[in-house]
């Protein structure tokens, strides 16, 4: 009988629990694409995790940034064919949960440094169709965990990937791409890492003339482009090694730096700090083996007890070569010899050096 009941009672069950689930979407669900907004909304559901805000007037403003700030739970935002045209720094800061996020279709020509500082869970970023003309690299190293990244339909002619870039699929084509020597790096980038170039046989160089029937991908480089890479790389390893420098030895006058960026700064500072220490180190090391003046000249300073023929020898040496030595009066010669000449013999037909400590002569006796 219970059998029954529950078997009778579980599709309403079902009905309930669908619509609970359906009732909780719709409370964290928010489109008003298409509704002439010219800011985003300030009144919604602050719990709100979808939003989509295409098709209005949104500028992104000062008032807008401060906005988003309170929707800390958004994982989707879309901002499709707005009135953007910057994204200046922190303009998402407080959206540490933010996965995807679409500008597309608006009229971005500015994208600050620090613009995306704070998204540490983002995965898509959709900048396509835009008036984008370059990237600074460091504009993604907060995006961690960056997977896709398209940036179809801007007016990039180049562009510097920066080293913590590990995406799976990148969308470029419709840019008047310039692959001389400039797109060097980019291309190495696309043939070593494991990212996927969408629509690559479309994704054409735009000069010089002779590269235009080539891909970004394929286009062949002199020996001279590999050259300039080399030391291109070189620059921005001194690059980013002075600006971590400035970054640490400056961050106390800086209190607005963000939390995150002063991490990096600090472990790239210890890094190098631990590096500096091994090569002097090493250095001391190699210098005390290879170059052991020091260590010949302690063991040139020994003495051992004289014979007898040895002090003659010594003194005939001595007296021979008192001709060289200046013309002096006669007493103060006398008084030389005698402070230099220390040899006394002694009754058992020794020479006693009087530099070796008696009581060193007892104990050996």
């Amino acid at each position: 009988m219970k059998i029954t009941y529950s078997v009778i009672l579980w599709p309403f069950s079902m009905i309930l629990l669908s619509d609970e689930s359906q009732a909780s979407q719709t409370e964290v669900r928010f489109n008003f694409t298409g509704q002439n907004h010219s800011s985003i909304p300030a009144d919604i559901d602050k719990d709100v995790i979808i939003l989509d805000l295409s098709y209005n007037q949104v500028t992104l403003d000062a008032r807008d940034r401060k906005v988003l700030q309170m929707y800390v739970l958004l994982i989707e935002l879309y901002l499709i064919e707005n009135n953007v045209i910057a994204l200046h720094n922190n303009s998402f800061g407080n959206l540490s949960n933010l996965e995807i996020l679409n500008i597309c279709r608006n009229a971005i020509s500015v994208i600050q440094r620090g613009a995306f500082v704070g998204l540490k869970k983002l995965k898509q970023l959709h900048l396509c169709q835009n008036q984008i003309t370059q990237l600074d690299p460091g504009t993604f190293v907060p995006l961690k965990k960056l997977a896709l990244l398209n940036l179809q339909g801007n007016l990039i002619s180049s562009l510097e990937v920066p080293q913590v870039f590990h995406l799976e699929l990148i969308i470029l084509y419709g840019n008047p791409w310039d692959c001389s020597c400039r797109l060097f790096t980019l291309q190495s980038w696309l043939n070593t890492s494991n990212v996927t170039l969408e629509h690559e046989n479309i994704t054409m160089c735009s000069s010089p003339d002779l590269s235009r029937s080539y891909s970004i991908k394929t286009v062949p480089y002199q020996a001279e482009c590999r050259l300039k890479f080399s030391s291109v790389v070189t620059e921005n390893l001194y690059e980013n090694f002075m600006s971590v420098s400035n970054s640490t030895f400056n961050s106390p006058l800086n209190s607005t730096t963000n939390p995150e960026h002063e991490r990096i700064g600090k472990s790239w500072a210890f890094l190098v700090g631990v590096i500096v220490t091994v090569l002097a180190t090493s250095l001391l090391i190699f210098i005390a083996i290879k170059c052991p003046i020091w260590y010949s000249m302690l063991l040139s300073y020994h003495h051992h007890r004289l014979e007898e023929h040895e002090a003659e020898n010594y003194e005939d040496g001595f007296t021979g070569n008192m001709s060289y030595l200046p013309q002096t009066p006669e007493e103060e010669t006398t008084v030389i010899f005698e402070q230099l000449h220390s040899f006394v013999v002694d009754d058992d037909g020794f020479i006693e050096d009087k530099y070796i400590d008696t009581h060193e002569l007892q104990k050996e006796n």
